[in-house]
């Protein structure tokens, strides 16, 4: 693939449209009502969300997690506490999450303050994950580097037999939840000739939103 070949490709977005009367005072309704949608329309992960932090050296850093829960805290993931994105929350517990969902030709960028949960609610959590998902939480030493593969599947051997299955798997000590409490959401839907639709909502002290249209 050369440069041309990728100047090339494009999309004419033209399904749908964000207007100043389609949004709502709470950003969450308006969220909420877009990842149903996702979800109604069968997108691959429609939680999936891309988590933006602040590295250790200044740099910025990013990769893939899931939305497990929105509620009056925030967005809800869970994680390796002594991991890469763990430490640097821990220095710097300010994020961004980008929701990306390319077949309804929408994204949502939601920034603010992070915060730990309750480690009760990570056990409730881990409590009803698969187990071959539990015995891979204990098994990640989650961004340290590794000799190989198959020091990582003997890894996880060996907890399968320390943990058995059909008994109960406790919950790690180091994995646990995050809430992500925003300060700001903004909501884009893809127009036709590049002309989109933004519309950001910002907390104000008293814990309403204003509303701003942007540019695109």
């Amino acid at each position: 693939m050369n440069t041309t070949d990728l100047q090339a490709m494009r999309v004419s977005y033209e399904i749908g449209e964000l207007n100043d009367s389609d949004a709502p005072e709470s950003p969450f309704d308006l969220f909420t009502g877009w990842l149903k949608d996702a979800v109604a329309h069968q997108l691959p992960e429609p939680n999936a969300m891309t988590l933006s932090t602040l590295g250790l050296d200044g740099s910025p850093n990013a990769r893939t997690v899931l939305l497990k829960a929105l509620d009056d805290r925030g967005f809800t993931f869970f994680t390796n506490y002594e991991s890469q994105k763990g430490n640097e929350l821990a220095a710097h517990p300010r994020a961004a999450l980008t929701f990306l969902w390319t077949n309804r030709q929408r994204q949502v960028v939601v920034r603010g303050v992070v915060s730990k949960l309750p480690f009760s609610e990570a056990e409730g959590y881990f409590a009803v994950r698969p187990y071959g998902h539990q015995i891979g939480a204990w098994a990640s030493e989650q961004s340290k580097v590794i000799p190989d593969r198959e020091w990582l599947e003997g890894r996880a051997e060996e907890l399968r037999q320390k943990y058995p299955e059909g008994q109960a798997v406790p919950c790690p000590p180091h994995w646990g939840g995050y809430a992500l409490e925003p300060s700001e959401i903004e909501f884009w839907q893809g127009r036709r000739s590049r002309l989109h639709d933004r519309i950001r909502y910002i907390k104000q002290p008293d814990g309403s939103w204003r509303k701003q249209r942007l540019s695109p």
